[in-house]
């Protein structure tokens, strides 16, 4: 089920910025007035200053970027090589090129090597709570021509009305950007079913319904991209329409090419 939550209302004006200096590399710093009216979450407004940094020498020591708001300052600091000799964060391990030294560890998913997970303080609650729904995969599958399309824009148009945030993944429509280098063989059918799956997970995450529409015939795959998501967040439809209304339809004239024996495999799901 869709469901919202209620959130207290938050203002936020932001007028137009106000450059005090010349932000060129050959200036130290330079800042930019921002008056805030937080709303719910501070009083009054407030002036921030970022701090634009010159180019640092390799040679130089560490070396801290700030921040002010409201004339509380933050801190950054970069990280150097002798920073590896910490044993501070458990999340750290030997620095390549520094024996003994530490670095944040990094991990290998697919053919990605050295990677490393970033995790921002915006959560995806916090998402679903500004945008007052629950980011989900509705994932549309069925024969050509039994609809899919039509079904979720309908769809996304009354779910559009009630104040919700949607977007359709169609399955030619991706394959018109992002899956362009997909032809439909077995092997490019997966791959172009796992990215929308991939795609469509990062919508959800982002707090949006996410509504994609594909023939994605094989169940596999669509457990696949189920696996992705937590328990419940991913609902499956099925257009249960009769093979000889698809093909009394035929909107793209698969079916017709399918009896010349031009192209196979559309005529079942599993």
């Amino acid at each position: 089920m869709i469901g919202s939550v209620k959130r207290p209302v938050v203002s936020c004006v932001l007028p137009e910025f106000d450059f005090t200096e010349s932000t060129g590399l050959g200036k130290k710093s330079s800042s930019v007035k921002l008056p805030v009216n937080f709303g719910a979450f501070g009083s009054g407004g407030g002036e921030v200053k970022l701090g634009f940094l010159a180019p640092i020498k390799a040679t130089e020591g560490s070396k801290t970027s700030s921040f002010q708001v409201n004339g509380k300052v933050d801190n950054f600091r970069h990280l150097q090589p002798s920073d590896c000799n910490s044993n501070s964060d458990s999340s750290l391990n030997n620095c390549n090129g520094f024996p003994g030294k530490k670095i944040l560890q990094t991990t290998t998913v697919g053919n990605s090597t050295n990677i490393l997970w970033h995790k921002c303080a915006v959560e995806k609650s916090e998402r679903q709570e500004l945008l007052q729904q629950r980011g989900c995969v509705i994932w549309i599958t069925g024969l050509s021509g039994s609809g899919k399309s039509t079904l979720a824009c309908a769809l996304s148009r009354g779910l559009h009305a009630k104040g919700k945030l949607t977007y359709i993944l169609d399955g030619d429509n991706v394959r018109h950007g992002l899956n362009s280098d997909l032809s439909f063989k077995a092997e490019d059918r997966a791959e172009n079913i796992r990215r929308i799956g991939e795609v469509a997970k990062l919508f959800a995450d982002a707090g949006v319904i996410c509504i994609a529409s594909l023939i994605s015939p094989y169940r596999k795959d669509r457990d696949a991209c189920r696996s992705l998501l937590p328990e419940g967040d991913f609902i499956e439809v099925f257009m249960d329409v009769p093979l000889k209304v698809c093909e009394a339809r035929d909107p793209k004239g698969l079916y017709k090419l399918a009896r010349a024996g031009k192209i196979k495999g559309i005529f079942s799901l599993s």
